[in-house]
């Protein structure tokens, strides 16, 4: 064999599997070269060359996507978008392009009522005239949105006064209502029909109807509510009742008002002009429109800023035909009322509120009165646990006796203070021993001395503040030990005794004063 023929063979044995074996064009020898579709150079590589990545415009045109494949690539249309040789995939050697496609050919692809608007690669809907968009806003694309279109409708037809409606083909755009006036009015001119318009409102109509008898009589606070034909119904104006009469105006035959009777009077609050005297008893004005009897309801709730958890809550019912109303309740003192009266017929509820103020002590606690001839008795106090009232504490006073005695409750002249106990200090019972020399709320219990008399006094405060009320009461009597003192002065002290019992009875009133 020739060497130059094993040469060319040698080389046409050594291309790629992605080449051929070409003749070189000055015919020097045989040269690979890659496929079409593949880059390399033809003997060790031949790799798929990327047509589509220099862009699908330039190689498949506009509107496409380029789609590599291996050793070459294909082009498709995009959404909205078809190939002219109508095939899915093409190569544009031959002319295929990318064109609209026309949605609106389509027929209902907008629904009902909706136009179809086709654009470059899409289309949209509007709705046509005597339709209106719901659920979007125009315009709208049928298969992304939800908006839809539906037919105006001016619903029912209203007629004008004095006419009713005769008949009506329906309530949606287009549609026509015919109308005619109704008894006791007669025909003046005008249109008797009206068209349901686009924008979802009844027109056209003009026709004048007028009644046989002339205006509806002006009733004094009320107002015409209805009216057909010879008919004419009132009621009264905001602010006002009916009180008498009829509230229908009639037509008669012989064209003349058969005038309502209705008499419309001023609607006043049923409890009105409210307030309080002497800090309980509630006074206000009853309105009632017939002289019957009102059933009111009073209730009332009171809490202490001081004593957190006290708490009166009470009611009580009364009836009265009285114009003005009085009630008087039993109120605590020193205390923070709510009150509300409610008229239950008339089913309304007024309210006040009130603070009531310190009042003097109440009936003094249970004492035993007792003589002692010791120094240092012992003696008894109860009282009531659950007592609302407002004593705030006790004091124990001691009186010397000497010579006439005169004591009033808040002088603090000849007796001293042996004790001060806070009412928290008591519950249902209490011992007090007079001199046992301790101390009770600041004060010295100093011991009573041997030979002298005393007059031990009980002393309820009420205090609220920087006011103060008390009263007191007669507890015992101490005697002197002395015997001789004893025996000389029974008489004086017999006459002492009376002259102090007096002055006690006379001056342990309710005295109110104001520490300092």
């Amino acid at each position: 064999m020739p060497a130059t023929s094993q040469t060319l063979e040698d080389v046409c044995a050594t291309c790629h599997a992605n080449a051929t074996c070409e003749e070189k064009a000055d015919l020097s020898g045989k040269v690979c070269n890659c496929k079409y579709g593949f880059v390399g150079n033809g003997r060790s590589s031949c790799q798929d060359k990327d047509e589509c990545q220099i862009g699908a415009v330039k190689m498949c045109g506009q509107h496409t996507t380029c789609h590599n494949t291996y050793g070459s690539f294909y082009c498709t249309c995009l959404h909205g978008y078809h190939p002219s040789n109508n095939l899915p995939i093409f190569i544009p050697n031959d002319g295929t392009h990318c064109q609209d496609i026309d949605e609106c050919r389509i027929s209902g692809l907008c629904g009902e009522g909706g136009q179809c608007r086709n654009l470059d690669g899409s289309f949209d809907c509007s709705c046509r005239r005597g339709y209106q968009v719901h659920d979007g806003t125009e315009p709208f694309h049928p298969h992304q949105d939800q908006a839809f279109c539906k037919v105006v409708d001016c619903g029912q037809p209203a007629p004008l006064q004095g006419s009713v409606l005769l008949s009506a083909t329906g309530t949606t755009y287009g549609s026509v209502a015919v109308f005619e006036c109704g008894d006791g009015f007669l025909w003046r001119g005008g249109v008797n029909t009206s068209l349901c318009g686009a924008d979802g409102q009844w027109r056209g109509r003009s026709m004048r109807c007028e009644a046989k008898c002339g205006p509806v009589p002006f009733l004094a606070r009320s107002e015409v509510v209805w009216r057909n034909g010879s008919l004419a119904m009132h009621r009264c104006v905001e602010g006002y009742r009916s009180w008498r009469g009829t509230n229908v105006s009639v037509c008669s035959s012989s064209g003349v008002w058969l005038r309502a009777t209705l008499t419309c009077i001023e609607i006043k609050p049923p409890i009105s002009h409210l307030y309080i005297s002497n800090e309980k008893c509630l006074h206000w004005r009853a309105e009632k429109y017939e002289e019957d009897t009102e059933v009111y309801k009073v209730t009332y709730s009171g809490t202490r800023d001081y004593e957190r958890t006290f708490h009166d809550r009470r009611k009580q019912l009364l009836s009265s035909r009285a114009k003005w109303v009085e009630v008087c309740l039993d109120l605590l003192p020193v205390t923070n009322y709510s009150i509300s009266i409610t008229a239950v017929s008339a089913q309304f509820t007024a309210s006040i509120s009130t603070n009531t103020s310190l009042t003097e002590p109440p009936a003094a606690p249970v004492v035993y009165y007792r003589e002692f001839e010791t120094p240092a008795p012992t003696l008894r106090l109860r009282r009531s646990p659950d007592a609302l009232d407002a004593i705030s504490f006790y004091q124990v006073l001691v009186l010397p006796v000497e010579g006439v005695v005169v004591f009033t409750c808040s002088s603090g002249r000849s007796e001293y203070i042996a004790a001060q106990i806070h009412v928290s200090h008591i519950t249902t019972a209490m011992n007090f021993t007079v001199g046992d020399g301790r101390h009770y709320g600041g004060f010295l219990n100093a011991p009573l001395e041997n030979g002298r008399n005393y007059y031990i006094i009980l002393r309820a405060v009420s205090q609220w503040k920087r006011t103060l009320k008390s009263s007191c009461v007669l507890w015992a009597k101490v005697r002197g030990s002395s015997f001789v003192l004893k025996l000389s002065s029974v008489s004086a002290a017999a006459a002492l005794s009376m002259v102090s019992l007096a002055a006690v009875a006379g001056y342990c009133c309710f005295r109110f004063f104001k520490r300092m």
